[in-house]
């Protein structure tokens, strides 16, 4: 299994960053991998929650069931299990101007199809999706920029 970390600080408060990282229409909006739940119907992921979900990975569609374990205390974690496994940690901490935020997320893949995904997912992280991810959620608690009147001619 390979693993890869990051963190950032954001200007949200700890329980903001969290309720973030657990609002299934926010995540969409950060996750470091393209997806969509299939029947969830609750405001917010919690500890024993068990959802389908589906996304493209490789440049085929992949099925997961993510099984959360903790949505809580400034943590969230939760394992995907698909095509390859996916195990995922988010921690929460007060910091003077905020939050950090660390996140980790674990591939690994069994056979030849799952070989290859892990593979492929490796090289999205590797890229800086994680990076990415946690940037886009630290935007979110950033202030709309105004914009500049535009100059009459």
């Amino acid at each position: 299994m390979s693993t890869w970390m990051t963190q950032t600080t954001c200007s949200g408060a700890p329980n903001a960053v969290l309720d973030l990282l657990t609002e299934p229409s926010a995540i969409a909006r950060w996750s470091p991998l393209p997806f969509t739940l299939d029947g969830f119907t609750g405001a917010r992921l919690g500890a024993g929650d068990r959802v389908r979900v589906r996304g493209d990975l490789a440049g085929r569609v992949a099925e997961f069931v993510v099984q959360v374990g903790e949505a809580g205390d400034g943590r969230l974690s939760l394992t995907a299990d698909g095509p390859i496994r996916i195990d995922v940690e988010y921690v929460v901490s007060p910091a003077p101007s905020g939050s950090t935020l660390r996140a980790s997320i674990g591939v690994a893949g069994t056979g030849l199809v799952g070989r290859i995904l892990a593979r492929a997912t490796d090289a999205l992280l590797a890229a800086g999706a994680l990076r990415a991810a946690l940037e886009r959620i630290a935007s979110e608690f950033e202030p709309a920029a105004e914009l500049e009147p535009a100059l009459a001619a």
